[in-house]
């Protein structure tokens, strides 16, 4: 018997990464999954690589920024699979630089995708998660919304917004029966994390991550497996009394 069993999760930015990761252990466990993603053939992609394995995931193109996307997104999710029980809020972008060099575009951006997305996708998926009896919501944090991260002021702000709202949404959907947490990774080598690690190694990748493992007390960086698994955790009846918490999934980095 799978932790999902019987479930209808929809996990956003899901075409690449920790939400492709969890798209296919949500199924493996049991789940049915709406693959969403800003890219629609990456959402097609993962949706087919789902249902040549025997599972059930329907595809669907979004902008979680945008209203009209993200309430489309959750009526075509329950419109195709029949309901819903969970939302994985993972979709994200980077930012790059501090206040100084930092431009405008670049935190509106990242706050409206990251901050502002994990509202709009709630907002919407809430009714439905009621409707169904409750349900969990998993919001994707970062360990730059616990430490300050060198050239990265749009991105550290929006992370932290998410924690703040993930603490504020446990407290007013319990009463719904919605659990809500929040799960802060550390570095995981995912198409969102290249350019910082760019950036770091000078221009070369493999050197960005060179140089940020030793910031890591297990020795290593995380696996887009494992961030993934903590999400299924929330996600499942085994967190049925865990709401309003914060995951560090970072190897110990910001115990030191």
């Amino acid at each position: 018997m799978g932790k999902l069993d019987g479930k209808i999760a929809i996990v956003t930015g899901a075409g690449s990464g920790i939400g492709r990761s969890a798209a296919l252990l949500f199924v493996e466990e049991g789940a049915q999954v709406a693959v969403v993603d800003l890219r629609e053939e990456a959402a097609r992609a993962v949706a087919d690589e789902i249902a040549g394995a025997g599972g059930k995931a329907v595809a669907i193109a979004a902008d979680v920024s945008v209203a009209r996307d993200a309430a489309r997104m959750v009526e075509t999710a329950v419109g195709e699979l029949g309901g819903l029980h969970v939302l994985y809020n993972n979709a994200g972008v980077g930012s790059q630089g501090g206040v100084v060099e930092g431009t405008e575009e670049d935190w509106d951006r990242c706050l409206e995708v990251n901050a502002k997305g994990v509202f709009l996708c709630s907002k919407f998926a809430v009714p439905e998660l009621e409707a169904a009896g409750g349900g969990a919501i998993v919001n994707q944090g970062s360990v730059a919304a616990l430490v300050g991260i060198r050239s990265a002021a749009a991105y550290c702000a929006a992370k932290g917004a998410i924690v703040a709202l993930s603490r504020a949404m446990a407290v007013d959907l319990a009463p719904r029966r919605i659990r809500v947490n929040c799960l802060c990774p550390g570095t995981v080598v995912t198409p969102l994390m290249e350019p910082m690690m760019r950036e770091r190694g000078g221009g070369d990748v493999e050197r960005g991550i060179e140089l940020t493992i030793p910031k890591y007390p297990l020795g290593r960086l995380g696996t887009t497996e494992e961030i993934a698994r903590v999400a299924l955790f929330l996600a499942s009846d085994d967190a049925a009394f865990v709401t309003g918490a914060v995951y560090a999934v970072d190897g110990g980095m910001t115990a030191q």
